[in-house]
């Protein structure tokens, strides 16, 4: 006959069940550490994405950024012998495009 140590394997069963509670209790502490950095970047992106600003920036100056558009385009003219010469090469290079693709 077999001799079984109860004594024993109650004493492995309440160790392994504290390493489990021990472990348990180790991941919801790291879930709460990375549940603060997560709340930390979402804010962080929120203020790097907020594009309110930028739309109320460009109402208020519409005006101004039409003129200054416009005094560009003025003192900025460019060549029509060169924008030929850039349409030609865009056409050539479309054309390649669509034979490498056949």
């Amino acid at each position: 006959m077999d001799f079984i140590d109860y004594k024993r394997l109650y004493e492995l069963s309440i160790i392994d069940k504290e390493k489990v509670f021990n472990e348990k209790e180790c991941l919801i502490k790291e879930i709460d550490i990375l549940n603060n950095k997560i709340t930390l970047l979402t804010e962080n992106l929120k203020k790097y994405t907020n594009n309110k600003t930028k739309k109320v920036y460009y109402e208020k100056n519409k005006e101004k950024i039409i003129e200054h558009i416009k005094n560009y385009n003025k003192e900025h003219k460019k060549d029509p012998e060169k924008i030929k010469e850039y349409n030609k090469r865009a056409y050539e290079k479309r054309k390649l495009k669509n034979i490498n693709n056949l």
